[in-house]
Formats: structure tokens, sequence, C-alpha cells
């Protein structure tokens, strides 16, 4: 996150908090990253200091009309008036950081060779959650050189019980062995 993000992103939450608008636009940020994560050239359009600022407020209304929230509405034209719209993902981290603080949820990411099952998720998931004793999201990333076992990050904490990380052990043992 950045410095400008943390402080507009937190300064969007403490509204939404203050309205009771926090889920409502959260899911509305999310929707219109998606959007921006699709089409790139449209942020660039956006952010471009040759195009009036005037015509690029006017393509964020003729774009989302009144699909948004007005606060959330209003934040990105500030974040077009201001040059900072490339500042949004940030922005967002932060709100989320903020929201899933409040709430008591936790994000965890796992990494395995290959995707879990559903059944093996909704274990982890579980388990998770009884030992952070907040609500897990997990998100699930495929790395084939962990070759066996999973990796979990949750709050900053590392959780590795893969195969390499276990052969990496043999291999620092033998390292220290004396003959």
């Amino acid at each position: 996150m950045t410095r400008t993000g943390d402080l507009y992103g937190q300064s969007l939450y403490d509204l939404a908090l203050s309205e009771n608008l926090t889920d409502k636009i959260l899911s509305q940020m999310e929707t219109v990253k998606k959007i921006f994560d699709e089409n790139p050239d449209y942020v660039k359009l956006l952010s471009e200091p040759s195009v009036p600022k005037k015509e690029r407020i006017q393509l964020i209304d003729d774009a989302f009309g009144d699909s948004l929230e007005e606060y959330l509405m209003s934040f990105l034209k500030i974040l077009i008036e201001k040059d900072l719209l490339r500042q949004f993902p940030s922005c967002m981290k932060r709100f989320r950081t903020s929201y899933n603080k409040d709430k008591g949820i936790a994000d965890a990411i796992v990494t395995s060779a290959v995707a879990l099952s559903d059944s093996q998720s909704e274990a982890l998931k579980k388990k998770l959650e009884s030992i952070s004793g907040k609500k897990i999201i997990l998100r699930q990333k495929t790395d084939p050189s962990v070759l066996g076992g999973i990796r979990v990050e949750v709050e900053g904490k590392l959780y590795d019980g893969t195969v390499e990380r276990r052969l990496e052990e043999l291999r620092r043992k033998v390292d220290e062995t004396v003959l």
C-alpha cells in the first residue's frame, strides 16, 4: 500500500462506516476494480493529463451513472481530479484491511502443488478459523515447486508444511553434519 492509498482508502472507509455503507461500498469497489483490471486502457484514458478533467469525470458518470453509491462515485471523481486514479487498488486494499479488522475477518493464502478439493478447502478453513478466532476468506494458489503439502499465510504468519520446506531442512541438517 502507498501512503496516499492508505490516507484516501481509510478516509473513504471512515465515511462509509459512519453512514453504515461499508458492505455496499466494498462490494462496489470490487466491481469497479474488476472493470478497471479488465480494461486497462480505460484507466489509462481516465488518467491521461491531455484529456481535460471535466471530460474524464464525464466518462466516469457515463460509465457508472447511478449504479454506484454516491460516496464512491464522488471518491472516484476526487481521484481523477487529483490525478490519483492509479492509486485506486491501494485505496481499496486499505479499505478492505480496515473492513476485515472491524468485522473479524482474516485473509488466508493457501499455496499447494495442485488445487485443493472443496472438502479439503472447507476443512482447512474451519481449522484456520479455530486457530485464529476469525472468519477466514481462503484464496488458493497453485505452485508446482511445492511438490506436496501446503503453505498457508494468515495475518503475517506463515504455516509451511510443504515437502519443499522439509527437503530444505533436511539439506541444511546434512550440511551441518560433520563427518
